[in-house]
């Protein structure tokens, strides 16, 4: 894309652009989940002040992380068809403007967190986005196919992060919301994977539909599906909720239970994508409703 065509009168089309290197689908997730952690981390309803600089800052310190992880895999975007429309390579930002961006947004939304919320919110999402732009992004992702469960960890910190914010600490409580999502991420992530494989061996990837094959990979979806079934009553069974929660917890997770077990049977290319999408409406209706069971008077 031109840019100076751009520059020449339509700044929302640029300004858009460095949106999209935030990945603000993914960041949208992000936020809900840390929102959900504040939430539920009291009895009482959170300041608002303090939940709008929590959210604030969380969001912009996970954009800067993705806009990294945009920036460090911008030649190998090209290679695949999932990512070769985004900014860097379309041309619609260069390095250095995306290097200016990240590095605002990484600082600003630290020094929110450290500043309007406290200094262990701040460290903690400080590790995240090392977690996920250095360890994941550069040694983990092209080096092993185990890459997004070791690499699952900073994809897991949101409620984490987001229980800090409020009482700054980390009770077992917040470890278990992290277990959840820690759990729901290789079966989320090798749905894609399976249809995308050519993608990512084109890329060099070593993603586990590449290294080990399909019948290995559905082996795997379907046993962390189900052990992630187990895991979702954790909430229910230690007493951070009640019959609600436990209700929605056993539907959800029966239903991808089944999926993944249909997705391993047929397999299909659009089972696959199908079994993706649910997990993302898995993830969220599952914390909906441990949010609604955590304000609903027993």
């Amino acid at each position: 894309m031109d840019k100076a065509a751009l520059a020449g009168g339509r700044p929302g089309i640029i300004l858009k652009s460095y949106l999209r290197l935030a990945k603000p689908r993914v960041v949208l997730l992000i936020v809900f989940c840390a929102v959900i952690g504040m939430l539920v981390s009291t009895e009482g309803m959170v300041p608002l002040p303090l939940l709008l600089a929590a959210t604030l800052g969380i969001a912009l310190v996970a954009g800067s992380a993705a806009t990294l992880n945009c920036l460090i895999e911008r030649q190998i975007d090209t290679l695949m068809a999932r990512t070769r429309g985004r900014p860097l390579p379309r041309g619609d930002v260069c390095s250095s403007e995306a290097l200016i961006f990240l590095s605002v947004t990484s600082v600003a939304g630290l020094g929110t967190l450290y500043y309007l919320v406290n200094p262990l919110t701040m460290w903690l999402t400080a590790g995240t986005f090392v977690g996920y732009a250095i360890i994941y992004t550069v040694i983990l992702k092209p080096l092993t196919p185990q890459n997004i469960v070791i690499g699952g960890a900073s994809g897991a910190m949101p409620p984490v992060l987001g229980w800090a914010a409020v009482t700054g600490d980390v009770p077992y409580q917040a470890w278990i919301l992290f277990l959840i999502i820690f759990l729901w991420t290789p079966p989320h992530f090798w749905s894609l994977a399976l249809y995308r494989v050519k993608d990512y061996s084109r890329a060099g990837f070593p993603m586990l539909p590449v290294v080990r094959g399909f019948s290995y990979t559905l082996n795997y979806i379907l046993a962390y599906t189900v052990v992630l079934g187990f895991v979702s009553i954790l909430p229910f069974v230690t007493g951070m909720s009640g019959w609600l929660y436990l209700a929605a917890a056993a539907t959800l997770s029966s239903i991808y239970t089944v999926k993944a077990w249909n997705l391993r049977r047929n397999y299909s290319d659009a089972a696959a994508r199908g079994a993706f999408r649910y997990s993302i409406s898995y993830l969220s209706l599952l914390f909906t409703a441990l949010l609604v069971d955590h304000y609903v008077p027993y």
